[in-house]
């Protein structure tokens, strides 16, 4: 087992996520390889500034439109939104993620109108897609839900959400973030429309769960995966298909100083964690336009390598996302997003696009104790805070909550 440093562990994570050194893809393209990259992308609807995926996307992608994600997801057939935590994943994919569907299908919904939907109204709202087309849950009539569900106001809306969860209807578009749901065979593209045997299954989901997370806690890498197959895995089950893994020289644990946790890797990814530990760049990861040293990126809300409690475990950087909390009881923000300059998060900024005046104002801002405050990560901030507001198409940029005076002043300057 080799041991790494921990400036080699946040290096490590950053740069198996496309964030470190720089942006290495680029345009439509890039954003197709990015989310490959990622393993998968969180999608979430709220939109105070950007959406937390298109934020994820602009830190990995030089010249991301807002439009990209649409066109690789549902134009180009690249990609399908699954899950009760949704995600876009790949749609080579769908294969694996049928044993999920299939567990979804005999467990049932739990905390739902009901478990398995009636069905009478499962065969409506088939003939009524198959009939009609593509249609989204405004598009059906019908019973409201006796008991509230926030899947749906009304019984069709929760069996069409119900039929997506097992795989027999898919988001074949979206209407702002609304989902258009169509036939699962007029959506996946029928190489792709099989369920792989369960063993192969549980084997692609046994290195995806390392591979989303770069370096899995062990402990982590089981939830992971009980997550991903959508059953219980029991302790001497992990076991078996850890040790299964590192013999067949798919993974090898890994240890970061001064943790006492264990880590698993990807042999696979061996070859960059040597290079990182030894001082240097892996070449794979040359980035494509600006380093993060000379421009910084603001990190999603839901972005793998700070969520989750995360950012306090790699950067030992405190962040919660505060929109579900009460104002009076927020720390810093509505919409905070932590900054990444160089491989360290070492700020915060709270940012909300006015509409509009196309303004983004960033509503408050704070640095660590320990950042720096040179002039050199006043032009990063300055080319960030520049790249952010042409991504989402403000024309002016309200620094007034950057409380420090001499870095307000500078921004200004910059900006101009």
């Amino acid at each position: 087992m080799i041991t790494i440093s921990k400036v080699t562990f946040r290096r490590f994570l950053l740069g198996q996520q496309g964030l470190w050194p720089g942006r290495r893809f680029k345009g439509l393209n890039g954003t197709t390889q990015a989310i490959h990259q990622m393993q998968g992308l969180q999608l979430d609807p709220l939109n105070s500034v950007a959406r937390s995926q298109e934020i994820a996307l602009y830190g990995r992608v030089l010249d991301f439109k807002l439009g990209h994600l649409y066109q690789a997801a549902y134009e180009k057939r690249g990609f399908f939104d699954y899950g009760g935590w949704l995600f876009m994943y790949p749609m080579q994919e769908f294969p694996y993620w049928r044993l999920h569907m299939k567990h979804r299908e005999e467990r049932g919904m739990h905390y739902e109108a009901f478990t398995h939907p009636p069905a009478e109204l499962i065969k409506f709202v088939l003939n009524e897609l198959r009939t009609r087309g593509p249609l989204g849950n405004r598009d059906f009539g019908g019973e409201a839900v006796q008991a509230w569900s926030y899947r749906g106001r009304k019984e069709a809306s929760i069996a069409l959400y119900y039929l997506w969860m097992i795989g027999e209807v898919m988001i074949t578009s979206r209407k702002g973030f609304d989902r258009i749901y169509d036939l699962r065979e007029r959506v996946l593209p029928s190489e792709y429309d099989y369920a792989a045997p369960e063993s192969e299954a549980i084997d692609f989901f046994s290195r995806k769960a390392i591979a989303y997370l770069g370096l899995a806690r062990e402990s982590t890498w089981r939830t992971s995966l009980a997550y991903f197959i959508h059953r219980d895995v029991s302790r001497d089950e992990s076991k078996k298909l850890l040790e299964r893994l590192i013999e067949q020289g798919v993974a090898s644990r890994v240890r970061v100083e001064d943790s006492k946790d264990g880590f698993l890797v990807l042999n696979s990814d061996q070859p960059h964690l040597s290079e990182l530990e030894a001082g240097r760049i892996p070449k794979a990861w040359k980035s494509k336009g600006p380093t993060t040293e000379e421009e910084v990126t603001f990190l999603a809300p839901l972005e793998t390598v700070s969520a989750r409690g995360r950012a306090k475990k790699v950067f030992d950087f405190e962040y919660l996302w505060e929109v579900y909390k009460p104002a009076h009881q927020r720390r810093w923000g509505y919409y905070t997003l932590p900054i990444l300059y160089g491989d360290d998060l070492v700020a915060r900024l709270d940012p909300k696009l006015d509409r509009k005046t196309n303004m983004l104002h960033i509503l408050g801002f704070w640095l660590e104790d320990d950042a720096p405050k040179d002039e050199a990560f006043a032009d990063a901030l300055a080319n960030g805070l520049k790249r952010f507001a042409d991504m989402i198409g403000a024309e002016k940029i309200d620094l007034s909550g950057i409380r420090q005076v001499k870095l307000r002043s500078y921004l200004k300057k910059k900006l101009k």
